[in-house]
């Protein structure tokens, strides 16, 4: 592994506090809150669309219902999940965008647009990408994407062992996954083992 120079370290700490200060966002409903979670060494980008409610108010990325299924789907705990150096969360927008009648609004735009490309250009060490939910898709995946989300996700083998599009864990995805049991059966086993393959290396 390529010696991380001071100089390097420095850039990462300045990026994440610009992100932290950031309020490029205007008509946010609760406020600015940027939320994420990453490190110059981070193993596995978590890719997903934008905090909730509850992850606003805590201020802790996925500290909610979503994320508890996420860490069962990944089979890890909280110490490992929240460790940025083996994974780094970084959501399409980093803050939580507002509420509509069956769910959230989607990532705002401004967000992606001002730090996305910055953040990936750090994240060099990257062996596995997790694209959670169409509007991280649209960004990650782009003409390689299905018709459907559905269509995208039953075509992972094609974008494994580096990347892997999944449905969102919401409780709100409850009625898709009990449609769709290969997800489950087929897709989260070889997920599991990677993801183990990469903390156990990360820790040694």
């Amino acid at each position: 592994m390529p010696k991380i120079v001071p100089s390097t370290l420095l850039r990462v700490a300045n990026l994440i506090e610009n992100i932290k200060s950031c309020t490029i966002c205007t008509g946010l409903p609760l406020g600015p809150n940027p939320i994420f979670q990453f490190s110059r060494k981070s193993k596995i980008l978590i890719a997903g669309q934008a905090p909730g409610r509850i992850t606003h108010e805590k201020g802790i990325p996925f500290d909610d219902p979503s994320g508890n299924r996420l860490r069962d789907w990944l089979g890890v705990d909280r110490e490992q999940f929240y460790n940025p150096d083996l994974f780094a969360i970084v959501p399409m927008g980093f803050c939580f965008p507002g509420s509509k009648k069956g769910g959230d609004l989607p990532p705002r735009l401004e967000c992606a647009e001002k730090w996305r490309d910055q953040i990936l250009a750090e994240l060099s060490g990257i062996e596995l990408t997790l694209v959670i939910g169409k509007y991280a898709m649209d960004w990650h995946l782009g003409a390689q994407q299905g018709k459907t989300l559905t269509e995208t996700v039953k075509n992972w083998e094609s974008f494994w062992p580096e990347l892997l599009p999944i449905p969102h864990p919401s409780p709100r995805n409850g009625l898709w996954l009990k449609k769709n049991p290969w997800f489950e059966r087929d897709v989260l086993p070889p997920l599991q083992r990677r993801v183990k393959q990469v903390a156990d290396h990360t820790s040694n």
